[in-house]
């Protein structure tokens, strides 16, 4: 038996346009079938009271973002303005012992430079009364020596 399953039905259908339109008007005329689809209809279909929860739902997430950021921009500026301070006196501490460091440094030069200073003209003292007695000790020889020179010159 070749029988019309459901399936051949539907192939039909698809098939012959005319026969959909007829079938649909006999679907659409008929009460209780009409209010079956437009109820099938209706529940996908957004109602205004669906539009305004979804509206008020937005704006209250929008305003709840609003309110977060707003606390989030204060928490980061708090963040920042620490962070300068901390940055602020780690800076001056870094500076403070710089100049004590410096301080110290320039004290040290300035010790062994005095104390070079202090050689310096103890080498000159003894420099000069090296000289001196340089010429005391070797004047009287050259003095000789130019004595008996002319002594040669002179008798000779």
């Amino acid at each position: 038996m070749d029988g019309l399953s459901a399936e051949r039905i539907v192939e039909l259908f698809e098939k012959d346009v005319g026969s959909r339109k007829r079938l649909a008007e006999l679907l659409v005329t008929e009460p209780d079938v009409r209010l079956a689809i437009i109820n099938a209809i209706i529940r996908d279909v957004a109602t205004k009271e669906d539009i305004e929860k979804l509206r008020a739902a937005t704006k209250e997430d929008i305003k709840n973002l609003g309110e977060e950021t707003k606390k989030d921009i204060e928490n980061l500026r708090k963040a920042t303005k620490e962070d300068i301070e901390n940055l602020r006196k780690a800076t001056k501490e870094d500076i403070e012992n710089l100049r004590k460091t410096t301080k110290e440094d320039i004290g040290r030069l300035e010790a062994r430079i005095n104390s070079l200073e202090t050689r310096i003209s103890r080498l000159e003292g003894q420099m000069s009364l090296f000289v001196k007695l340089f010429i005391a000790f070797n004047l009287p020889i050259l003095l000789g020596i130019i004595g008996m020179l002319l002594k040669l010159v002179f008798t000779g």
